[in-house]
């Protein structure tokens, strides 16, 4: 059994993450926290902007350090960018400190869901699509190495989160 007090959201981006991490939050009595949002507050400039300044490796610096701040954080569930897996530190971060669900997704969903959006700086590309197939394939084995709990997104937001509720009852100890 796992304590479950810290609960890891991890999954591409368009996954829901952030949507089904508030309502699920809610639904435990559980604080929430956005990882991005966490960089953003702390840096006083947008995801994409550290892009543009920094580069990913930069990025993903500054992702490793919010993460290190939110995981001694207890009652909370947190909504992890999608390659926060791509550290080896970040995984075993994860594991060590808390439940880690993974939502899982479909390309076209994923794609879907984010094709409009103009802050995901690694789709900015002529064919998103593509990017989000190429991502999803070198970053589900990762998602999947750690993952405690796989759930698939795209069932609607109250069903995913009761999803959710009804397995942390058979695998969270108090």
């Amino acid at each position: 059994m796992k304590f479950c007090s810290r609960i890891y959201l991890i999954g591409m981006m368009g996954a829901g993450k952030t949507t089904v991490g508030k309502k699920l939050a809610r639904a435990l009595g559980l604080e929430f926290a956005d990882l991005d949002h966490e960089i953003e507050s702390c840096t006083g400039v947008s995801v994409p902007t550290i892009f543009e300044i920094e580069g990913e490796t930069g990025f993903r610096q500054r992702e490793a350090q919010a993460l290190g701040r939110l995981s001694s954080i207890p009652k909370l569930v947190i909504a992890t960018g999608g390659g926060v897996v791509l550290s080896p530190t970040n995984r075993v971060r994860l594991t060590a400190t808390g439940l880690v669900i993974y939502l899982h997704a479909a390309p076209e969903l994923l794609y879907a869901r984010t094709k409009n959006d103009k802050g995901r700086p690694l789709l900015q590309v002529t064919d998103p699509l593509g990017r989000i197939r190429n991502l999803t394939e070198k970053r589900d084995p990762l998602y999947r190495e750690i993952a405690d709990i796989i759930i698939e997104s795209g069932t609607g937001l109250n069903n995913t989160v009761n999803c959710i509720r009804n397995k942390l009852e058979s695998i969270c100890r108090p």
